[in-house]
Formats: C-alpha cells, structure tokens, sequence
C-alpha cells in the first residue's frame, strides 16, 4: 500500500500550479541491504540472511566498481543504474576543463521490466496518510481524509 499526504503548492512562481493541492508519497520506514537480506531469507530461499546479506554488499561493491570504470549496470526487472555528470558551459572546447566545468558526479537509476513506473501504476494501490505533523493539517474537503479504503490509480 502506498500511502500519501496532500500538500498544497505554495510556490508562487508558477501561477499554473500555485495554491493548487497534491500528492506526495510517504515512505515511512527505509530498509537497508541487511534488511533486504532478512526479508529475502524469509521467502523459503536455502540460503541464510547472513549468506544473502555478503551477496548483497558484494553486488553493491561491484556496481559502484563498474560505474566507476564507465558502464551501465542493468539488474533485470529492477533498473539501469549509470553515472551522469553536472557541468558548466564553455564558450570553446579549449576553454572547458574538468575541474572548472564539471560541478558533480550523480548516480542516475531507471526502472525496468517489472518494476517499471507503467508496472507499478497496474498494481500499486493508494491510501491516504493519516498522520499529519508538523504544523500540517489534512485539508477538510470531502476527498477522503484519513479514508481507510485504498484507492485505485
């Protein structure tokens, strides 16, 4: 279940968008590889979490190694990930520089196969977050606040 709070668009900016409300997925709990591995260990797989979880920081290591030496890493049916690059222009190609022009390195990821945006869109269901903090408040407006039924996208 995803589950979202709505928020409204204070960026005055864009005076298509501004004042208008939105949805913004809620992540409540992130699960590091060790995590990863204990869930996996528990789907009636021979092998220990610990056995998974090595597996698991080796793959990590490995990927940023490729990255590193300039390739793409596709892992089927979860995503691509490759290295993409932030720079400043230069007015001729003598001018640019690596350390003047390159601002940053990113680590960019897309989905694939199964766990595409199109995939998740077929299956996810949504429900809204009940909990508001922060000075936020779940705007009245007859749209289901606090609904406890999911809704389909």
């Amino acid at each position: 279940m995803i589950r979202y709070k709505k928020y409204q668009n204070k960026n005055e900016k864009n005076v298509s968008t501004f004042n208008k409300w939105y949805a913004r997925a809620v992540c409540e709990e992130t699960v590091d590889i060790a995590g990863l591995a204990e869930h996996m260990s528990n789907h009636n797989t021979p092998f220990s979490t610990g056995a998974i979880h090595g597996i698991l920081k080796d793959m990590v290591n490995c990927i940023k190694e490729l990255l590193i030496d300039g390739k793409n890493v596709k892992i089927d049916d979860l995503g691509i990930f490759s290295v993409g690059l932030r720079s400043k222009g230069s007015p001729t190609p003598e001018e640019f520089s690596t350390l003047g022009n390159i601002t940053g390195v990113r680590l960019r990821a897309r989905a694939t196969g199964n766990l595409s945006s199109a995939s998740l869109k077929l299956t996810a269901k949504l429900r809204e977050y009940t909990e508001y903090s922060n000075g936020e408040t779940a705007p009245d407006n007859g749209g289901g606040s606090g609904s406890e039924s999911p809704d389909e996208i």
